[in-house]
């Protein structure tokens, strides 16, 4: 019996936390956190632990299959899967277009160094232009911000946690969730760190998260945090507390930003967040009296109505108080490339029309998807997924059924058979992280500790599971189209990353050789001088092209200052046990109670309507119906419900675990198709929906 330890990181999240695989005659046995290692120090969650519980299920897709003319899909060898797929997109691209055929990228393609640039140049040759991604259901609405007020998708400026006076986090659990647009392990610490210090924290979000331990908690209407930004930019006006010296030198359009703030002094902006006026103008005095106040805000508010505003306002906070780039303020983490750069474009010229309307280059919104595949003109009829699973993710649950099982092709390239792969022609197995080389390349730009690492394959991939580009190189050469391959079965993928580690004035093979390479920590002082990438090298406090959005904000407020606070909305309720639905499948996260989501209702709420605390109820709006169990939760703000995504696998025969214990899909009671997603980004409406609940 041989036994080693190889030294890997994780690929579920941001952190790339460092992890310790051991090795048993060529099987992955266990993981551990990495104690040696120099910037996650042995910090690792149960959620990246459990990934040596993904690699060895026995429901995972071993081999490549082919939905059976009756009955259950059959294996079939990689040849003839290459061939069936591209004879059947051949056929598709030369009746009907190249644009009959779609790809939805999923999730954890970002944390797969080589996976984005084979789908995109496999794309690109193909010639179709619908690409949808998960993105538009989680954080488009950064990019778009970023690249309208700093010129750049790629700046986003992270608290400087190790020297903050002052945090005001907006829609964020990092107990939960860890982070994101910050990378950085063990969050907890370091905000306990900053309380000790004498840091002032406070948490913004519709319920009493587990996050708030170390700072305070500030309940709010699902969907209004725009107007709570808007109200603390003009407090600090009308207080003398904005920087005017750094708002004259780099900023513009500075009296258009502070005259759309005007609208939403604390008294009005009350009205329809719930937040007392004393508590936002008290906000605003200690934001204005911290040496270094730092801002956050995460996928809570990222995926309401107006997300691109809210991180437009949230940059405004910073910037307008003298505290980007400051320290203890918001800092540009430049990591092992400087990418400012590379996202840099006008923002006004971010926009194409299509088919749909006017929409945001790049991923086409999630939420037109389904309405792409049925469309009578020029539908969507051969669909590749990689690593999604958009039947559970995107709203509408049922007209997304619909719309897989009108599809001519569809083929999914995953670890599962999960509840789109229900309805693919063609199952591909892919590789987990732990079967491939890769860098944590998520965290560039987001580091709190910027730093870079090398992983190996752990071990061989089991069975037949290949790498996805592997996989697009395949049908690449199937299809005629330039491949990786050409050159030889072993390519390498690499030099784009060598590119980047010589602007930083190291080589992939010395990264190779260490492991991990660490930086300079956060510092301040280069952003307005090297980083801002704005044609006229001023910050855009007001981007004219949001003339559209600021009028519809206000719409927006009157819409709800007239249904009042007592209207049900819900929210997403993140779960330490659950990751999107990754995890949907492993025993271990499912045992006890976590077998199933609930309804949480606060107790008043409840009881109002005759509901009982473990009973069933009916939850419905226009978009859809479910029948859930309720429980009672008294840290929910008064007016709002709360369920966790992610579940919904009644019938998902590939995933045995998830089919015993399916729960219901949030998702079915969100909006789809025109109308759902944001314009300036196309970010899908998902938080602050309105529902009614009744005893079932």
């Amino acid at each position: 019996m041989s036994e080693r330890e190889v030294r890997t990181f994780c690929r579920v999240c941001e952190p790339a936390c460092g992890l310790v695989a051991t090795v048993r005659d060529g099987r992955l046995e266990k993981l551990l956190p990495d104690r040696e290692h120099p910037v996650t120090r042995g910090f690792a969650c149960n959620k990246g632990l459990a990934g040596v519980e993904i690699h060895r299920d026995p429901d995972r897709l071993d081999f490549p299959l082919r939905r059976g003319v009756s009955g259950p899909a059959e294996r079939v060898s990689w040849d003839a899967a290459i061939d069936g797929v591209s004879q059947a997109l051949r056929a598709i691209t030369e009746r009907h277009g190249a644009n009959a055929v779609a790809m939805y990228i999923g999730n954890p393609t970002a944390f797969n160094t080589l996976a984005g640039p084979a789908m995109g140049a496999f794309s690109a040759q193909l010639g179709t232009k619908r690409m949808f991604s998960s993105g538009t259901q989680d954080c488009a609405n950064k990019f778009a911000g970023s690249e309208a007020v700093f010129g750049s998708s790629t700046i986003h400026p992270i608290p400087d946690l190790a020297h903050t006076d002052f945090l005001l986090a907006f829609g964020a659990n990092p107990r939960v969730s860890h982070g994101s647009f910050i990378s950085i392990a063990d969050p907890m610490k370091a905000l306990k760190d900053a309380r000790k210090r004498g840091a002032k924290l406070y948490f913004v979000n519709p319920r009493a998260i587990e996050s708030a331990e170390p700072g305070e908690e500030v309940l709010i209407r699902p969907d209004t945090d725009l107007y709570l930004m808007a109200a603390l930019l003009h407090e600090l006006d009308r207080n003398g507390a904005l920087d005017r010296a750094a708002l004259a030198a780099h900023g513009a359009h500075v009296s258009e930003l502070l005259a759309f703030c005007a609208r939403y002094p604390a008294e009005r902006a009350e009205k329809v967040t719930g937040v007392p006026a004393d508590t936002i103008q008290r906000m605003a005095r200690e934001l204005a009296a911290a040496r270094g106040a730092s801002v956050h805000m995460s996928t809570g508010v990222n995926m309401g109505r107006q997300g691109t505003l809210a991180y437009w306002l949230l940059h405004m906070l910073s910037f307008a108080t003298g505290n980007l780039d400051r320290r203890g303020g918001n800092i540009l983490s430049v990591g092992f490339y400087p990418a400012a750069k590379a996202g840099r474009r006008e923002f006004d010229k971010s926009f194409a029309d299509t088919e749909f309307g006017r929409l945001r280059k790049g991923s086409l919104p999630g939420n037109l998807l389904a309405d792409a595949i049925l469309a009578e003109k020029n539908p969507v009829r051969a669909l590749i997924v990689v690593a999604g699973n958009p039947l559970l993710s995107i709203g509408g649950e049922s007209r997304m059924r619909e719309a897989l099982g009108k599809l001519d092709l569809l083929v999914c390239i995953d670890l599962y058979k999960n509840a789109t792969g229900e309805y693919a022609h063609w199952l591909l197995p892919s590789t987990d992280m732990f079967e491939r080389a890769d860098i944590n390349i998520t965290g560039l730009g987001l580091q709190h500790e910027p730093w870079i690492q090398w992983s190996d394959a752990v071990v061989a991939p089991r069975a037949e599971r290949r790498e996805e580009w592997w996989i697009f190189a395949r049908l690449a050469q199937a299809l005629g189209l330039k491949s990786p391959l050409d050159a030889g079965p072993a390519p390498d993928l690499w030099g784009r990353i060598d590119h980047m580690l010589h602007a930083r004035g190291h080589s992939l093979d010395e990264l190779r050789a260490s492991g991990t390479l660490v930086f300079e920590p956060l510092t301040p002082g280069k952003f307005f001088a090297e980083q801002l990438q704005t044609g006229d090298g001023k910050v855009d406090c007001c981007p004219p092209a949001f003339a559209d959005a600021l009028a519809r904000a206000e719409r927006i407020f009157v819409e709800l200052e007239g249904e009042g606070l007592e209207r049900l909305k819900l929210i997403t309720r993140r779960d330490p046990y659950m990751h999107n639905s990754w995890y949907a499948n492993v025993p271990a996260m499912k045992r006890g109670d976590r077998d199933r989501n609930r309804l949480y209702v606060h107790p008043d709420d409840a009881r109002a309507r005759g509901l009982v605390d473990g009973e069933k109820a009916r939850v419905w709006n226009e978009h859809g119906e479910l029948a859930l169990e309720l429980a009672y939760d008294a840290g929910l703000m008064r007016g709002v419900v709360a369920l966790t995504h992610g579940w919904g696998n009644r019938g998902s025969t590939g995933m045995r675990v998830a089919a015993r214990t399916p729960g219901v899909n949030a998702n079915a009671l969100l909006p789809i198709g025109a109308g759902s997603f944001e314009p300036l980004s196309s970010q899908a409406f998902m938080t602050g929906i309105a529902v009614e609940i009744a005893a079932l």
